[in-house]
């Protein structure tokens, strides 16, 4: 059985505007610029689209998965249902501990045994350490979209999506 290519996806500040607080009403859900179009051209060139992301919030009480799923439908409406799966931590440390929680890369492994993933042909997008690192844990390639901050697991860097997709993923 041949693997697949991946194109992992942190949510907040890559798929959708980084707001420093927590995304999970449809009115404060916006989608970040040139992310529709970085979807169809990775698509395009084979890759299946997993979002991997942390939803501390649900374990703080502060929202539930049914607001962060309705997001992602909403953001699926959006781009033409072009994402193959989402992976939800929804464990935070003053809570509950997890092996979900990035940056360790259980959500990665996971979806790695679901689809059939080849690591090695495999990249993750995120806007943290903890993205970077979890995908390091994993054995796949990261991109860290950041204006400035670069951590001795990055890489390679972007400042945008779009930017990620045209300089690294699709050349």
């Amino acid at each position: 059985m041949k693997l697949k290519p991946c194109v992992f996806l942190d949510r907040d500040g890559v798929l959708n505007e980084e707001r420093g607080e927590y995304t999970y009403r449809l009115e404060d859900f916006k989608i970040s610029p040139g992310v529709k179009d970085s979807l169809v051209k990775m698509k395009d060139a084979g890759y299946l689209l997993v979002v991997i992301t942390n939803q501390a919030g649900i374990a703080k009480g502060i929202y539930t998965e049914k607001d962060v799923m309705d997001c992602h439908n909403y953001l699926q409406n959006e781009i033409g249902n072009l994402i193959d799966d989402i992976y939800i931590s929804p464990h935070h440390p003053v809570t509950t501990e997890s092996l979900l929680r990035k940056p360790d890369s259980l959500m990665i492994e996971k979806a790695i045994a679901k689809h059939k993933i080849d690591p090695a042909q495999s990249w993750l997008i995120g806007d943290s350490e903890r993205d970077v690192r979890a995908a390091h844990k994993a054995g796949v390639k990261a991109i860290l979209l950041s204006k400035d901050k670069l951590t001795e697991y990055t890489f390679y860097h972007a400042s945008s999506i779009s930017q990620a997709v045209e300089q690294f993923i699709v050349r």
